[in-house]
């Protein structure tokens, strides 16, 4: 049954009774809704994940992130010390920092799409 035609059956049950059954048609009436109610809100939470997945999913990705981060900075570090000991330009030194960024950028923006989506 509809909530319209809760409301109908309701009011309907109001006219036959008379106005000495109203409390308790309105009571069964916000008893009704109040189970509906319920039920709705039990789908959607049993849809959501819950706190332990999220809590989970969050700390796997922060995980990642710290360990890309590290492994940059070590890489490009070392790639920095040689390029140094070789007497190279800085332009060497830009692509590789910039590389770096841009890999630790595109991972960031990645893992930001899965959260939303």
């Amino acid at each position: 049954m509809s909530t319209g035609d809760d409301v109908r059956a309701a009011v309907s049950a109001r006219r036959d009774l008379g106005p000495e059954y109203e409390d308790a048609v309105v009571e069964s009436f916000i008893d009704k809704m109040s189970a509906e109610i319920d039920r709705r809100v039990d789908e959607r939470l049993a849809r959501m994940p819950s706190a332990k997945q999220v809590a989970r999913q969050s700390s796997r990705s922060d995980g990642m992130r710290l360990a890309l981060a590290i492994v940059s900075l070590v890489m490009g570090t070392a790639a920095t010390i040689v390029l140094l000991a070789l007497e190279a330009s800085t332009g060497g030194l830009i692509w590789i920092w910039g590389g770096l960024a841009m890999v630790n950028w595109a991972f960031a923006a990645g893992m930001g799409e899965r959260k939303g989506g």
